[in-house]
Formats: C-alpha cells, structure tokens, sequence
C-alpha cells in the first residue's frame, strides 16, 4: 500500500500494487499537492503539503498542511495556509508528531511565509525555523538518515514574475498591428506586402 500527491489530482492510494488507485483527497477544498509524507512508525499517519513546487508558467497554489491518522479516511487543515507552495514534508524517523515543511510561498511575490516550518505536537502548532527573507523560501527538507537530530534544508529564491506588459498579435491581417495590453487604443497600421 502506497500513496502518490498529484498536481491538480489530490492524494490517490493503492493497496495492489499501482494496479488500482483510489482518491483519497477529494473531500479537501485544494487539490494541488507539492509534497505527501508517511509517518516511519506508523503506515497511518500522513502528512500533504498542499501548493505544487514546480516552478512553470501555470502553478496550482494550496492552503498548508493537512493530516491523516487514519489511513487517509479523513482529514485535519493544520494551517501554514498563507504558504501556498510546499516542496516537501518530512517526519521525524521515531516521532510522528515532529514534522518540517518547506515552504515555497508565493511565487508570484514576496511573502513572509516561505523558510523552514517545525512542528512538535502533530501539527497543532507551527515555528518558523528557517527563513532567509521574503523572496527566498525552501524547497526541500530531510532529516540525516544516520542522525534525526540533523535537518538539510535547500533555499530556493524562486520567483515567477508577473507580465508587466504583454502583446497581441492580430489574426485578421498579416502581422501589422500590434496592441500593448496597458494601452487602451490600437496603433493604426498598414499592411506589409
């Protein structure tokens, strides 16, 4: 039995293998995962950083965390809501309840909620750990497989700008007028042989 976080699809789970998959996410109101975690001690407890990592021209955001302690029948938001991206989710080897996000944030701008999040009590409550500065959030995080008490953590400063100014091209004609889209009126034109 295993779990996979998709893009824009939820949290699906198999128990054959991959042969069949099951939605086990569509209940939530996000259905872009970055990151799933299974707890090492216990197949039952999940962890979903919602908010897809990839950086490209059309991102999915989520709403932070999310908790199974069942299996995946039902859900628990722990907040981190204002991340909207988080690249990985990684749970203490012996304790569950110690959980580190990396948090992406808005890619679109800067954020004071990207950097390194902790919890200690299963998500109750979160303490930013590491952070660089608005325009710098983490993109992975793991504990060191011969140490839990080291944490690796990779920064990314990853913004996705916005188009300022963007250009139309027209259709109806051979390539002559062209539209800024801040403008509000067409420049006239004429056509080029």
């Amino acid at each position: 039995e295993f779990y996979a976080g998709s893009v824009g699809g939820g949290v699906w789970k198999t128990r054959n293998a991959g042969r069949t998959w099951q939605p086990v996410f569509d209940g939530q109101p996000v259905s872009s995962v970055g990151a799933l975690a299974v707890a090492p001690t216990s197949a039952d407890i999940i962890y979903v950083g919602t908010g897809e990592s990839t950086l490209r021209d059309s991102v999915s955001y989520g709403d932070g965390v999310y908790k199974s302690t069942d299996g995946a029948k039902t859900w628990t938001h722990l907040g981190l809501d204002d991340t909207q991206h988080i690249g990985r989710v990684a749970i203490d080897p012996k304790n569950p309840d110690i959980v580190f996000v990396a948090a992406i944030g808005h890619f679109y701008g800067p954020s004071p909620e990207r950097g390194v999040f902790r919890t200690k009590d299963g998500g109750k409550t979160w303490q930013k750990v590491l952070f660089r500065n608005n325009d710098v959030g983490a993109v992975d995080v793991a504990f060191d497989p011969a140490n839990a008490q080291i944490v690796y953590a990779v920064l990314w400063a990853a913004r996705r700008p916005t188009w300022p100014v963007g250009w139309i091209r027209t259709i109806s004609a051979p390539v002559c007028c062209w539209l800024r889209l801040r403008e509000t009126r067409a420049r006239s034109c004429r056509a080029h042989g």
